[in-house]
């Protein structure tokens, strides 16, 4: 068996020292938001209650779908890559950038270069860039393919975007991992889903992915932005695919979205397929230690066409 741990929107802080001239841009609003709202309810102290946890479930690996820090401040990027430091191995770990990684123009390409050994595929030499996704990595018989939607959006905006050129690259690796008989997991932010997120925070590049679960398969997707634990299906080439979302890893409990969770899938085979069991876990209230909240059979569950897991 393979276990596989998924956390997603830590927004690390507190913010370091801003600048004037660092608030002339997108991150005016970004920092207006974080004083009003996210500064009361992400919590770093939350974050280190669910990794604890975490750790003590003893995961093969950890996928981490995005949205590390705030405003992708210089100090916000290098605190995010120590965290990383800490949260694992960059072997242990696969990262995915999202739409916060890449807050601003200029932005992104300072995240991949200081979180490269953490979204490297295997092998990989050239420096990581946003040509660098999707890279593949395998564990035992588990591929982990990590999709990049990150982009500089326009202030109150928030999508993401799966462009023609990755979409292609992303097809080609389906369709290797898929010959090698591997379990394939895509990590991506943004959730592929129509109406799981508002307009303004929703994938440019639904329909693209679609056509490519459609015509590849994959066994399991991961993603974050939503803030909410979701579950969804959509049509594979081998039968529905599990799409899976996850509560922000930093949010304290009392806000309007669910408390901290992190979702643990556990991945075996019976040689003729695969079976994948996710057990939710995370904060139940300010004093508790993270609890369980769901454990389903993804597999026996892919009858189902959506499916909301909100609580």
């Amino acid at each position: 068996m393979f276990r596989l741990a998924h956390l997603s929107d830590a927004h690390l802080g507190p913010l370091p020292d801003v600048t004037y001239r660092e608030l002339a841009s997108k991150r005016a609003v970004g920092y207006i938001n974080w004083q009003r709202n996210r500064r009361r309810h992400m919590h770093d102290a939350v974050i280190d209650t669910i990794v604890g946890d975490m750790k003590a479930m003893m995961p093969d690996h950890i996928a981490v779908t995005g949205d590390l820090v705030n405003l992708a401040l210089d100090g916000e990027i290098e605190l995010a890559r120590q965290w990383l430091e800490t949260l694992g191995a960059p072997e242990d770990v696969s990262v995915v950038p999202g739409n916060h990684d890449a807050y601003v123009p200029g932005a992104f390409d300072k995240t991949c270069r200081a979180w490269a050994p953490w979204m490297s595929g295997d092998g990989q030499s050239h420096p990581v860039d946003r040509h660098s996704f999707p890279y593949l990595r395998v564990r035992g018989q588990v591929a982990l393919i990590g999709v990049s939607t990150a982009r500089a959006t326009a202030p109150f905006m928030a999508n993401g975007y799966l462009r023609e050129g990755q979409g292609k690259r992303l097809a080609a690796l389906l369709e290797e991992t898929a010959a090698r008989g591997l379990c394939r997991v895509v990590m991506i932010h943004h959730p592929p889903v129509r109406h799981a997120v508002p307009q303004h925070k929703r994938l440019f590049g639904i329909r693209r992915f679609g056509r490519l679960m459609a015509r590849h398969g994959a066994e399991l997707v991961l993603h974050g932005h939503s803030h909410i634990p979701s579950l969804y299906y959509l049509e594979g080439a081998n039968g529905p695919v599990p799409v899976v979302g996850v509560a922000a890893a930093g949010q304290s409990p009392g806000g309007k979205r669910p408390p901290a969770q992190y979702n643990l899938i556990d991945i075996e085979t019976d040689g003729a397929g695969w079976r994948l069991k996710l057990t939710r876990r995370g904060l139940e209230g300010a004093s508790l230690p993270p609890v369980d909240f769901e454990t389903r059979d993804l597999t026996a569950s892919s009858s189902e066409k959506v499916v909301s897991l909100r609580r």
